[in-house]
Formats: structure tokens, C-alpha cells, sequence
């Protein structure tokens, strides 16, 4: 017997997902105040300007590239077209910034994810499995990058661990 999951129960999931995610710990599979935006909130230019080790990139690079994935993911939605992308070139291109472009790289975050949530309103139905998938992935995809920042912090802010 095959059962459906409702568009709605899955979209109003990912929202609560992205929200612990992005904003607000709920406790799903964060620990309170250890949402990416309040996270970043307490990172200095000079601190996001710091590889961590070796041939390591920045928190800077990281942000800027979280932003980047939103974007792609949602332009390939939006337009169907799933063009080339170089996944490289922010690693290899962003290392340290001043505190305005720290500020611009959190407030383009926090665009990209605000067009991201839109693109989720936008959808009433998710026709495919892939559709899905993609969902999922910008969670998985935040949280992984989350976890890269959480643990440079260990070395970058040793008094916080």
C-alpha cells in the first residue's frame, strides 16, 4: 500500500528545518544559539579572514559559498536550466575581507536564503523525487558547511570551546 505525504506537510518540514538551519534552534539537531546567522553574528571580519589551517579556506570563503549554492540551486529550479558552475572559484578566490564586505558577504547569506524560502512558497506541489532531493540537500548542504565554521571556531576562538 502506498501512502502520499501531503505538499504542504513536506513544505511546512523543510521550513522548520531551514529555520533551525539558518535562524532559530528549535532543538531538531542544533544546540541552542548555534544557528548559522547567530553564529556568523559573533565572527569578526579579522576572524572570517583567518584560513584555519594549511590549504584551508576561510569562514569567509565558506559564507560566500553557502550563498552561492542557494543561488545556483534555486536559479536551476526557476529556470530548469542546470548550467556548469565553478565550485572552485570562491575557494581559490575569497580569503580575507574587510568589515564591510564581511557585513555584505552575511547580508548576500541572508538574501540568497530569503529567495531560497520564497522558491519553497512559490512551490505547490513537489512533482519528483529530484525536486525533493534538492529540498533536502539545501539543508545537508547548510549543515555540513555549519559544522566546517562550528569547528574552525575551535581553533580560531579556543576560549569558546
Amino acid at each position: 500500500m502506498s501512502q502520499t505525504l501531503q505538499a504542504q506537510h513536506f513544505t511546512n518540514a523543510l521550513y522548520t528545518l531551514l529555520d533551525e538551519a539558518f535562524d532559530n534552534v528549535q532543538g531538531l539537531f542544533l544546540d541552542k544559539g548555534t544557528s548559522l546567522f547567530e553564529t556568523l553574528a559573533a565572527i569578526s571580519a579579522a576572524e572570517a579572514s583567518i584560513p584555519v589551517g594549511g590549504k584551508c579556506a576561510t569562514l569567509a570563503a565558506q559564507v560566500k559559498h553557502i550563498a552561492f549554492y542557494l543561488d545556483v540551486l534555486e536559479n536551476n529550479v526557476r529556470t530548469q536550466k542546470f548550467e556548469p558552475q565553478d565550485w572552485g572559484k570562491i575557494w581559490r578566490e575569497t580569503s580575507a575581507v574587510t568589515p564591510e564586505e564581511w557585513e555584505t558577504l552575511k547580508a548576500n547569506l541572508r538574501a540568497s536564503y530569503n529567495r531560497l524560502k520564497q522558491l519553497i512558497a512559490d512551490t505547490t506541489e513537489w512533482p519528483s523525487e529530484f525536486h525533493v532531493a534538492g529540498a533536502m540537500a539545501a539543508i545537508a548542504h547548510t549543515a555540513y558547511h555549519l559544522g566546517e565554521i562550528r569547528q574552525a571556531l575551535c581553533t580560531l576562538k579556543p576560549e569558546r570551546s
